[in-house]
């Protein structure tokens, strides 16, 4: 089991409550307030979560630059009012930021028990064995 410090539990918790909101903000016709919320409650939660230093070389390396902008150029357009462009945006920053990740998702994915039977479906796992 892994120890989690207290700021680390908050960082979690805050991380949580940004993808509920960023969901929720989806679902009412994307609400600028709370995807803003949303996006708050989640950097500032992955910052608590690794740390502050930590979270600004991992945003800040220099072949993630492109990311980092649509990322939080994409955090910024919905803060300023344009929600649909600002999560097109950030979706498209998150995937590149966080694509080298994705491999160990859906590694861990296929050990539920569920979700890995569908992963392991010939047309399925052609395509996620294809993208990872």
């Amino acid at each position: 089991m892994i120890s989690l410090t207290d700021s680390q539990k908050i960082g979690i918790g805050l991380m949580g409550f940004g993808v509920f909101f960023l969901f929720f903000g989806m679902i009412l016709f994307f609400d600028k307030a709370l995807l803003a919320i949303g996006n708050i409650f989640f950097v500032v939660g992955l910052a608590f979560v690794i740390g502050l230093e930590r979270t600004f070389r991992f945003f800040f390396q220099k072949h993630k630059m492109k990311a980092t902008s649509f990322f939080l150029g994409g955090v910024f357009i919905v803060l300023i009012g344009w929600p649909i462009i600002g999560v097109i945006l950030e979706f498209y920053g998150f995937f590149l930021l966080f694509r080298g990740f994705f491999p160990a998702v859906v590694g861990f994915i296929r050990r539920i028990p569920v979700l890995g039977y569908l992963l392991n479906l010939p047309f399925i796992s052609g395509y996620v064995d294809k993208e990872v």
